[in-house]
């Protein structure tokens, strides 16, 4: 995602590199490479030629201030104009109801951009933040989308409503929103139906739904792969429905990134979330500051704090923090972590968030499998071998290589690694902390 873009922004940046002050002559060259880049990643040539005009009008005459170079003085300027460009502030989700009412999240968008995989994600993240989400079933015209929703509603852990054989998408939706008021769930998530391209029907019937259940929020999905046709879409939509916010697939495809750049300059209305990944948690708040950051290649630290605090359990982490102390912590724990850093999402996508890593990966090919040797290794295990890793003789390695279709090398790389992590841990668990001893004294 916005690899190119970074790489050409990077490049333009560095013809103010030893200047001593941005002047008329320089920031001119700069900002023609910028513009250029901002074209090239699918940006609407408006929007790329405002976005310049402000970026010049900041930077003109601007002195260096403090240790600042020009080129760094630039960076920022930029920096901050893709996050206003982007909306600024994050923008929250209203799901604030009248006490006994659910909240609704009308759920909008064309065929393929992800709309019902979207819904069961938000439906996730939504029970992880303590809410009681209901999913709706509100897509009649396509009976495959109905069952790709129940599919996910099970993955998800999460109620649904689903109608089997129904063609009235319009009373779907309201037999939903009375189950959820009745039965005590606070929001309800409406999946509509899509089509290939916006026609008359699919906004009339769309439109009808919102009528029907008032709506806090309507969310347009638009897969971010389609550039400018995405921001062609949001204007149609958002014509015909008011929308209230956008929701942006597919980020972590091979995308320009100028859907991201231009949706939210053009019809007004903050991207809410942007999905980065098929898997169900697999989705992270729009922040246009971090969206900013990654674009220039800073990363964005706090999106990856969100997504280790997603799978955060406080019990879990407790129990590990009395294992780790003493020593215990074994096989079985390490699959644990593993399974918790894949849920996070893709581990490419994770690392870019990472300041400084994203730039030095960037040609690196990381694929999800990585972890499935060191998962069949330690699935060849018996119980007990996982729980006394210190029991691993020769014999056991050579079935457990066996086992797992890899090599004794290969097992033994990993009980090496695994028993360094597992020192590093426990002195870690027992170190105290720094700060209170400081306080202390």
């Amino acid at each position: 995602m916005f690899d190119n873009l970074s790489e050409k922004l990077e490049r333009s940046f560095k013809l103010l590199k030893g200047q001593g002050k941005i002047t008329e002559i320089n920031v001119a060259e700069t900002l023609k490479e910028v513009r250029r880049a901002l074209i090239d990643a699918d940006v609407e040539y408006k929007v790329a030629k405002q976005f310049v005009d402000k970026v010049k009008a900041k930077a003109m005459g601007a002195n260096v201030i403090n240790a600042l170079k020009p080129s760094e003085l630039m960076v920022k300027i930029v920096h901050d104009e893709l996050a206003e460009l982007m909306g600024g502030e994050q923008a929250p989700l209203n799901i604030e109801a009248a006490p006994g009412k659910p909240a609704v999240i009308l759920m909008a968008g064309l065929n393929g951009a992800g709309k019902t995989t979207m819904s069961g994600k938000l439906a996730l993240m939504l029970k992880k933040q303590h809410r009681k989400p209901l999913l709706a079933a509100c897509d009649t015209f396509r009976p495959a989308a109905m069952e790709q929703l129940r599919t996910l509603a099970e993955t998800a852990e999460v109620p649904i409503h689903l109608e089997q054989g129904a063609t009235d998408p319009v009373a779907v939706a309201k037999n939903a929103v009375e189950q959820a008021r009745t039965e005590g769930f606070d929001v309800v998530i409406v999946d509509t139906a899509g089509r290939q391209s916006i026609d008359e029907e699919l906004m009339v019937q769309i439109k009808n739904i919102k009528d029907a259940v008032t709506p806090n929020e309507t969310l347009l999905v638009i897969d971010a792969m389609i550039g400018q046709e995405a921001v062609n879409t949001a204007k149609i939509f958002n014509e015909r429905l008011e929308i209230d916010g956008v929701i942006l697939t597919k980020l972590d495809g091979d995308t320009r990134g100028g859907a991201a750049l231009s949706v939210r300059y053009v019809v007004d209305k903050p991207i809410k979330f942007v999905g980065t990944g098929e898997k169900l948690e697999a989705i992270d708040p729009f922040r246009p500051s971090g969206m900013a950051d990654r674009i220039l290649g800073m990363g964005d630290i706090v999106s990856f704090v969100d997504r280790m605090q997603q799978q955060y359990d406080e019990e879990e982490a407790r129990k590990l923090q009395k294992k780790l102390a003493k020593n215990q912590f074994d096989f079985n724990d390490f699959l644990k972590q593993i399974q918790q850093i894949k849920k996070m999402g893709n581990i490419k996508d994770l690392a870019s968030m990472i300041p400084g890593v994203g730039k030095a990966i960037k040609d690196l090919d990381i694929d999800d499998s990585a972890f499935k040797g060191i998962e069949a290794v330690i699935h060849s295990m018996t119980p007990y071998e996982r729980e006394h890793p210190e029991c691993m003789n020769g014999t056991r390695r050579q079935r457990i290589a066996k086992g797992s279709g890899t090599s004794i090398q290969e097992v033994n790389r990993l009980l090496k690694q695994f028993d360094q992590t597992r020192k590093m841990m426990h002195m870690a668990s027992t170190m105290k902390n720094p700060m209170k001893m400081m306080r202390r004294r």
